[in-house]
């Protein structure tokens, strides 16, 4: 059976759907218009038109209009998807590639100006246990009904671990 690559170039093509909108502008245009209906038809004073109803609506439709003009190729919603992924990642960071721990040094010995040999030291660290008290506070976090323990993995294989109280 034969094999073909396919580019990255037809993969990446969008279908435009009307004119030069692809699917996502096409929506981003219409929920006003079902959003505003929704209003209409719900919001006191019913199947009437109020202030109230007008402002939300225009500030619905300028919104989701700006959020449907393209920019360098893209819909500007996922310019702000982009960068509030960037905003709500982690920024600190445990793992660090550069540090010692299993990893063999080289240490220099030396007399006065001559080097008289070159050792090789693995650098292992010592296993850390928890203290009991540190271990009973842990497990009473972990235990309680109010709070919520998540796992997550990342794309890198990083496990991210967190104890949240749980939002009602």
């Amino acid at each position: 059976m034969r094999n073909t690559v396919i580019p990255a170039q037809i993969t990446t093509v969008e279908d435009k759907i009307a004119g030069n909108l692809n699917l996502t502008q096409i929506l981003l245009l219409m929920m006003p218009v079902f959003v505003t209906t929704i209003l209409f038809a719900f919001v006191p004073p019913t199947m009437k038109l109020g202030i109230l109803k007008i402002v939300i609506s225009g500030v619905l439709i300028i919104s989701c209009g700006i959020l449907a003009i393209r920019v360098k190729g893209r819909v500007v919603l996922n310019w702000l998807i982009v960068w509030v992924k960037f905003k709500v990642r982690p920024s600190y960071y445990v793992f660090n590639k550069n540090d010692n721990y299993l990893r063999e040094v080289e240490q220099v010995v030396r007399t006065t100006n001559k080097v008289k040999a070159v050792k090789k030291i693995s650098v292992k660290e010592p296993k850390k246990a928890l203290v009991e008290i540190d271990a009973v506070k842990l497990l009473h976090v972990i235990t309680d009904q109010k709070n919520s323990l998540s796992f997550v993995f990342n794309q890198k294989g990083g496990l991210h671990v967190a104890v949240e109280p749980i939002k009602k």
